[in-house]
């Protein structure tokens, strides 16, 4: 997802660039009378250009969440002042979404037939409305067509008191810096729809080989120790319900540790000494928000390649410590590691890995498509030498919050 996203800015800003320019004549005349702007913006044209730039900031929030009403009329409003026209409208492909301006009475019908006509051709046009109402300033219309993945969505009608060539080629580059924005709209919502089938995936990959392994590891104690069989049972449950929850993209790192010690609690009750815990975790960091079940497929790798795929006692370090504005957790283990060639295609998907080649990619994805490239998953390892995975957390990153209480797990 980051690939597209950042192919699609150029766009953006090619976008608004020529809309500022043609708007910017548009407005050029009203602001050099107005005689004010912002500092250091001279000509009427520059402060036309930062009205426009302005402006179009303030629409592009609403359009951001898709064509709805809601969204149309909040963005309308904004839309009009960047044409400066006597009214506009949005449309999608059924009915008028929202009107801003005089005439929407006698105009609605008209502006919804001439819509449907650009949605059958796809083409923008312009012309005379006809109106005869007496007292109506709409003589002229420009009909401009909103298009997305799925060809034309909608249609944004901008009306005018006469007919104007600038209003025209205006309209235009305005309908398709809103394309643009719902376009945006659309990739965050594939953004959301994949993150979500890779949680899924990350659910599919624990359940069968675990929860045997757990309830096998259970049974065993219900008659030699029925307490720690309890104990365990009721680990295994809230391990479960954590794992398999149903809301939420984000948790907080006390959340996430809670069940990762609820996971090596199950994997001691199976391998028992041969498994050895450290866990230190600075009390300031428990609060940080995080995407849910990151940090498990980590722990869970460290116990495979530490007892699974080898003889040897398996000694894994879990470390949360302050780092400013981030906070740095490391999983070390003292397993077989891995060749850092294999490591490298299994991340870029050229290559299957063996019991957690879902969860290393998936997971460094998913930070990446959350906090930037620049957090992605940080290896150290070599065969026979063990890994050390070290994550960093933004401990503030905007739209990344959650409602989990953070307290600190159980010792």
């Amino acid at each position: 997802m980051t690939g597209p996203a950042l192919f699609a800015l150029p766009a953006v800003a090619a976008v608004v660039l020529s809309l500022g320019y043609a708007l910017g004549r548009l407005h050029a005349r009203r602001a050099g009378r107005a005689g004010r702007g912002a500092p250091g913006l001279g000509t009427p044209v520059e402060r036309a250009t930062f009205h426009t730039l302005h402006t179009a900031s303030l629409a592009a929030p609403p359009l951001r969440a898709g064509l709805t009403e809601d969204t149309a009329r909040k963005a309308a409003r904004r839309l009009r002042s960047l044409l400066g026209t006597e009214a506009l409208c949005l449309t999608d492909r059924q009915k008028v979404l929202a009107w801003d301006g005089p005439g929407a009475a006698h105009h609605e019908r008209r502006a919804m037939e001439r819509a449907a006509e650009l949605l059958a051709s796809g083409r923008s046009r312009s012309g005379r409305t006809g109106c005869t109402q007496p007292g109506c300033a709409l003589k002229w219309e420009v009909i401009a067509p909103l298009t997305g993945e799925d060809g034309v969505l909608g249609a944004l009608v901008a009306y005018g008191s006469q007919e104007s060539a600038v209003l025209v080629r205006a309209a235009t580059e305005v309908a398709r810096w809103v394309s643009v924005q719902l376009e945006l709209s659309e990739l965050d919502r594939s953004r959301t729809r994949l993150m979500e089938a890779e949680i899924r995936a990350l659910r599919a990959q624990i359940s069968p080989h675990f929860i045997f392994n757990s309830l096998a590891a259970i049974a065993s104690f219900v008659r030699t120790d029925p307490e720690r069989a309890r104990e365990l049972l009721l680990e295994f449950a809230d391990f479960t319900r954590y794992s398999f929850r149903r809301h939420g993209d984000f948790t907080t790192l006390a959340e996430e540790l809670r069940s990762i010690e609820q996971y090596l609690a199950l994997a001691g009750a199976r391998f028992g000494d041969r498994l050895k815990v450290t866990l230190r975790v600075a009390p300031e960091v428990l609060p940080v928000s995080l995407p849910f079940l990151c940090l498990q497929p980590l722990v869970e790798n460290a116990v495979k390649h530490g007892l699974e795929d080898s003889a040897r006692e398996c000694r894994i370090t879990i470390t949360a410590r302050d780092a400013g504005p981030e906070a740095v957790l490391t999983i070390e283990d003292n397993g077989v590691g891995m060749e850092p060639a294999l490591l490298r295609r299994i991340l870029a998907g050229e290559q299957p890995g063996c019991g957690s080649g879902i969860g290393l990619p998936n997971v460094d994805q998913r930070m990446r498509q959350v906090f930037g490239d620049d957090y992605g998953l940080i290896f150290e390892t070599a065969v026979g030498e063990g890994m050390k995975i070290t994550v960093r957390i933004p401990k503030y990153r905007p739209g990344v919050h959650s409602s989990a209480p953070a307290d600190r797990p159980s010792a």
